[in-house]
C-alpha cells in the first residue's frame, strides 16, 4: 500500500512539472479549497446544518482570503471546523508553496527552478528584492504581526468581560483573519458592536494595513534598516503615495456624505469614516457599522475602493494600486503628448503596461459578466449586486446583506469570482487558456524596480 502511495505522488510530481506557472497556482489553491471543504462536509467539525453548497462557498471565501459567508461560522461550525477556517485563510494569505518554500530556505537554502518559477508568478517583485529574502520576510513578518495582533486582541477583548478561554481563541482566530484580510469573524455582526472601541478599531487597521501594503514594502523597508545603501524601490513609494492618497479621499467622503456616519458623534465619526475606507482599500472586509444602510453615492465610492484594492503581493484583492497608476499614466502621456509614460519622473517600460492594461480590462469585464448573472437570476437592488461582486472578485467580504438570500446560480458565481480574485484574474486567464510562459518572459518580472 505505501509502494501504490508513493508510486502515486512520483506521478503526481512529474504531472506538476509539465504544467505551467500558472496552472500550479490554479491546481494548487484549487486544492486547497477541495480538501478544506471535505473536512467542513464532516458532522464531527459541525455543531449546525449546513448544505454542501454552503460548505463550498465558506471553503472557498477562506482560502480566497475574501470573508463572504452564507451562513454563521460560530454557529456552524465546532472549535475544530473554526480551526481548520482559519488553518485555510493562513494558507490562502501567505500564498501557495510560500510555507514550504520557506521550510526548504530554512533547511538546505535552496530553491529549485520549479520553485521560483511559481513563486515568481505568484508575487510580482521588483528587481531590488531577491525572493529568498521576500520567502523568509513573508513568513516571519506574518507569525510576528499575528502574534502581537493576538496579544492585543485578547487584552481587549478580556476587557470587554469576555470570558478566558473565548477570548484567547477570538484574539488568535481574529488575528489571523484581520492580518490575512480575510474578514471572517466569530461574531454575527462582525464589529458592529465595537464601532466606538477605539482599542480594537485601532487593531484592526494595524494589522489589515500591514497586510495589504504588501510583503514587497515590508521586505524593501527591512532591507533599507539593515542595509544602509538599499534603496526604496520605486514599487514601495508608488504603493504608499496611492494608498494614502485613496485613503485620505475615502475617509474623507465618508466623513461628509454618508448619514450613517454623520450620526456618530464625536471621534467614534472620524474613527467610523476611517474603518470603512481602510476595510475596502485593505479587502479586510470586517465593518463596524452597517453598509446596507448607506447611500448609493457611498456605495459607488466604496466599489471604487474594493475595485482598486491595495499592494501587489500582499494580502489584499483589486486591481493593485500599481495597476491604477500605470493606466493613469498612460492617461496622462496621452492628453499631455508625451512620446514616453511615466509616473514621477519615472518612464514605465512597456511590459509593465502591458501587464496592468491587460489585468485593468480583464478585471473590468469578469465584473461585468458576474453582475449579469446574478442579476438576471436573483431580484436584489442593482447597487447591491454589483457591490456584492465586486466585492468578491477583489477578495474584500463586506456585503450589504444579501449573500445568504442569494441563489443557488448566483451562490455558485460568486464563488467563481472569490476564486479568480485570489488567483489573479491574468493568472486565471492563463492558467484556462493553457498559455505557457517562457523562460525568460518569467525571469523578466525582475529585471526594473517597478511590480504591476
Amino acid at each position: 500500500m505505501p509502494n501504490k502511495f508513493q508510486q502515486l505522488a512520483k506521478k503526481y510530481a512529474l504531472l506538476k512539472k509539465g504544467w505551467t506557472p500558472q496552472q500550479n497556482l490554479f491546481y494548487g489553491f484549487s486544492t486547497y479549497i477541495i480538501l478544506g471543504f471535505i473536512l467542513l462536509c464532516l458532522p464531527i467539525f459541525q455543531k449546525g446544518n449546513a448544505s454542501i453548497l454552503d460548505h463550498l462557498f465558506i471553503s472557498t471565501s477562506a482560502v480566497s482570503t475574501t470573508g463572504l459567508v452564507t451562513v454563521s461560522i460560530f454557529d456552524t461550525y465546532n472549535f475544530f471546523g473554526q480551526l481548520i477556517i482559519m488553518i485555510l485563510i493562513q494558507l490562502g494569505g501567505i500564498g501557495y508553496l510560500t510555507f514550504t518554500t520557506f521550510m526548504l530556505l530554512s533547511t538546505t537554502r535552496k530553491m529549485t527552478l520549479w520553485h521560483k518559477k511559481i513563486l515568481s508568478t505568484e508575487f510580482t517583485l521588483p528587481k531590488t528584492i531577491k525572493i529568498n529574502d521576500f520567502i523568509k520576510s513573508v513568513i516571519l513578518f506574518t507569525l510576528i504581526m499575528e502574534l502581537i495582533g493576538a496579544i492585543l486582541f485578547f487584552i481587549a477583548f478580556e476587557s470587554n468581560g469576555m470570558p478566558l478561554w473565548e477570548a484567547v481563541w477570538s484574539s488568535v482566530f481574529h488575528s489571523v483573519s484581520t492580518f490575512c484580510t480575510a474578514g471572517f469573524s466569530l461574531f454575527n455582526n462582525s464589529f458592529m458592536d465595537y464601532v466606538d472601541d477605539h482599542f480594537i478599531n485601532f487593531i484592526i487597521s494595524m494589522l489589515a494595513i500591514c497586510g495589504s501594503l504588501g510583503f514587497i514594502v515590508i521586505t524593501d523597508f527591512g532591507l533599507w534598516i539593515k542595509k544602509k545603501a538599499h534603496e526604496l524601490s520605486f514599487t514601495t513609494k508608488i504603493i504608499l503615495y496611492g494608498f494614502l492618497i485613496l485613503l485620505t479621499f475615502g475617509t474623507t467622503f465618508f466623513y461628509f456624505f454618508e448619514p450613517t456616519i454623520s450620526e456618530l458623534s464625536g471621534s467614534s465619526r472620524f474613527l467610523g469614516a476611517f474603518f470603512q475606507t481602510m476595510t475596502a482599500m485593505t479587502t479586510v472586509g470586517f465593518n463596524t457599522v452597517d453598509f446596507g444602510l448607506f447611500t448609493q453615492a457611498i456605495m459607488l465610492i466604496c466599489i471604487f475602493l474594493m475595485y482598486i484594492g491595495a499592494s501587489p503581493s500582499g494580502t489584499a484583492g483589486g486591481i493593485k494600486i500599481t495597476t491604477l497608476t500605470a493606466v493613469f499614466a498612460i492617461m496622462k502621456s496621452q492628453l499631455t503628448g508625451s512620446k514616453n509614460i511615466s509616473f514621477l519622473g519615472r518612464i514605465i517600460p512597456f511590459e509593465r503596461l502591458y501587464i496592468a492594461t491587460s489585468a485593468f480590462i480583464f478585471y473590468t469585464v469578469i465584473i461585468l459578466i458576474g453582475t449579469f448573472l446574478i442579476t438576471i437570476t436573483n431580484d436584489f437592488k442593482f447597487e447591491n449586486i454589483l457591490f456584492e461582486v465586486a466585492s468578491a472578485l477583489g477578495t474584500v467580504g463586506i456585503s450589504t446583506g444579501i449573500t445568504g438570500d442569494i441563489n443557488t446560480f448566483g451562490k455558485i458565481v460568486i464563488i467563481v469570482l472569490m476564486f479568480i480574485g485570489r488567483l489573479g484574474v491574468l493568472t486565471f486567464g492563463l492558467a484556462i487558456w493553457s498559455r505557457s510562459t517562457k523562460d525568460e518572459n518569467e525571469t523578466s518580472f525582475l529585471k526594473d524596480d517597478i511590480a504591476v
